[in-house]
């Protein structure tokens, strides 16, 4: 049995975080190193899928939620606008290997750092 990824220990309250959205299989946390004034990561309650290509071939449906999430978290805190990334292996900065997506918004032209 594996341990349960730092996200998983957030949504059961195990380490602190700072929940932003709980939408029954997605919920959306606060980035601890914010590259713009909105970073928020959504995430799948799920652990069943390590990037987003296993869950866009496993459930494209709880994907589309997550984007439905990004999009109601730009909504209240983005005036709408936001950008969404997928990293998608450790080459590609991915460090936590429990699919999420990077939320970013209220980014200033050309401020965006490290992405």
């Amino acid at each position: 049995m594996t341990e349960p990824s730092i996200f998983t220990r957030i949504l059961n309250g195990d380490i602190p975080g700072e929940i932003l959205l709980d939408t029954g299989r997605v919920f959306a946390i606060r980035d601890i190193n914010p590259q713009a004034p909105l970073h928020a990561l959504v995430i799948p309650k799920t652990e069943d899928y390590r990037d987003v290509t296993e869950l866009a071939s496993g459930d494209p449906g709880l994907l589309a939620e997550m984007v439905a999430a990004a999009r109601q978290l730009a909504s209240e805190h983005a005036n709408g606008e936001y950008r969404l990334i997928f990293n998608n292996g450790a080459s590609a900065a991915q460090s936590v290997f429990h699919v999420h997506a990077h939320v970013l918004g209220n980014i200033e032209e050309n401020k965006l750092v490290g992405f």
